[in-house]
């Protein structure tokens, strides 16, 4: 029973959009026997709507005018196809269910060409999908008719001959078994076979071959990074060799530092551009190495007596492939901090300089001052003595004349030597009145 809600708040523009996401990519139901095959392609420069394109050639009357997301299912005559468009790479897979009578006949030669007569007529369409094949994937699911085990031995060689077989349960109670030898066959494809008794539901027989597919697709996208980070090895070693030496220039007393500046500042470019060229693509693997350790995880592997399981081969071998590639990333973070610190050590050690020759320059301002104010206290005393001499001088006309007119009795020689020591007096007193007033401003 529903109830009917007649008012909500405003919705989110991207609510339907992120409730559906959980549904964006169903797993599918396998009934067994069945023949599950994924293509997976580099999907960098092809656009979503050439894959729509190269979709809808599968049937007339496929509609995928009207698809909105990235995933699309095509129904065929004999099973379907599936498409989804992930970020980096878009994958196409096919199951294929296929009779019953191939597979009492435990012939891996009959059954291989049941399944490519069954193949045939979508090989060209495969052929043709736009984008970079990184993985061709082939998981064949058939009902066991005696014990799994027993069985799994029995035709292990015959599938995949005197290659290293690996072979693992798979569930809580180790309901299934699944065998591969992880190896590109002559057609291009890798090929995994699955044993399952007659009671698995085809949801678990989809959901296994969905993470089996899924865990050696991430696992290929993981190992991208590898041999970025190999490449970039040289380059790094070269760079923390130039840094060192900076690092023993900057250390040293007589090194140019407008030199060391520029080193310096070019090997911080490198180092940079050599961060946002690869650090997505060493993130990406972080991100693809975890998917496949849930997906193995998921699996919930128990080991085959004296036979290597299928995620500890895959472990043994990935881990030492994502330690070199997340070492190679913490190497280049850990250079790029280092040519930080360098560059603050530097820039330090020019700050100390340009301070010390500051100190310098304000030394000799102050010398130049003090040398101005004892000319400028020279200048003052000539300037009170000439001064002083035209007001003598004054006074000296003014007592000629006076003596000229008879008003004065004294001679202006006198009056004039007189009047030197109180004119010198007072005019030395207004020019230190003046002194002190410009002081006090």
């Amino acid at each position: 029973m529903s109830t009917s809600v007649t008012a909500l708040p405003m919705e989110h523009p991207d609510r339907h959009r992120l409730h559906d996401e959980i549904h964006a990519r169903p797993v599918g139901q396998a009934p067994h026997p069945v023949v599950v095959f994924c293509l997976a392609v580099l999907n960098e420069g092809v656009s979503r709507d050439s894959e729509l394109a190269h979709l809808a050639k599968l049937n007339a009357q496929t509609d995928t005018a009207g698809t909105t997301g990235n995933f699309a299912r095509v129904r065929l005559p004999v099973g379907d196809i599936k498409w989804e468009r992930h970020t980096e790479f878009t994958r196409y897979t096919m199951v294929l269910p296929i009779a019953q009578e191939a597979v009492s006949q435990r012939s891996a030669v009959m059954w291989f060409a049941q399944v490519r007569a069954a193949q045939e007529p979508y090989a060209k369409w495969f052929s043709e999908a736009p984008g970079q094949t990184i993985a061709a994937i082939e998981v064949t699911v058939l009902e066991s008719l005696d014990d799994v085990l027993e069985q799994g031995n029995e035709v292990g060689r015959a599938w995949f001959g005197e290659s290293t077989l690996l072979m693992s349960r798979l569930g809580t109670q180790g309901h299934s078994l699944v065998l591969t030898d992880f190896r590109v066959q002559n057609d291009g494809v890798e090929r995994m076979l699955v044993l399952t008794p007659s009671y698995t539901s085809p949801a678990r027989i989809g959901r296994t071959a969905h993470r089996l597919i899924e865990m050696e697709i991430y696992r290929l996208m993981a190992l991208k990074g590898l041999p970025v980070a190999k490449s970039l090895g040289a380059q790094l070693s070269e760079a923390e060799n130039a840094l060192a030496t900076i690092a023993r220039e900057v250390e040293s007393t007589t090194s140019q530092d407008p030199e060391l500046l520029h080193d310096l500042a070019s090997l911080a470019a490198t180092i940079e551009r050599a961060n946002a060229d690869h650090n997505y693509r060493f993130s990406a693997t972080a991100a693809y190495h975890d998917i496949v350790l849930q997906r193995i995880k998921e699996l919930r592997e128990s080991p085959v007596p004296g036979i290597q399981t299928v995620g500890e081969f895959i472990e043994r071998r990935l881990g030492p492939a994502m330690a070199t590639v997340a070492a190679t990333a913490k190497r280049l973070d850990s250079l790029s901090e280092r040519v930080s610190r360098v560059s603050d050590l530097l820039r330090t050690r020019v700050n100390i300089m340009t301070e010390q020759q500051n100190q310098q320059l304000l030394e000799k301002l102050t010398r130049g001052q003090a040398l101005q104010l004892k000319l400028q206290q020279t200048v003052e005393g000539l300037s009170i003595a000439a001064i002083s001499y035209y007001v003598v001088s004054l006074i000296y006309y003014l007592a000629k004349a006076g003596k000229t007119a008879g008003w004065l009795p004294f001679s202006p020689d006198v009056v004039a030597g007189l009047s030197i020591a109180p004119t010198v007096l007072v005019v030395w007193q207004i020019v230190r009145r003046i002194h002190r007033k410009i002081s006090h401003d």
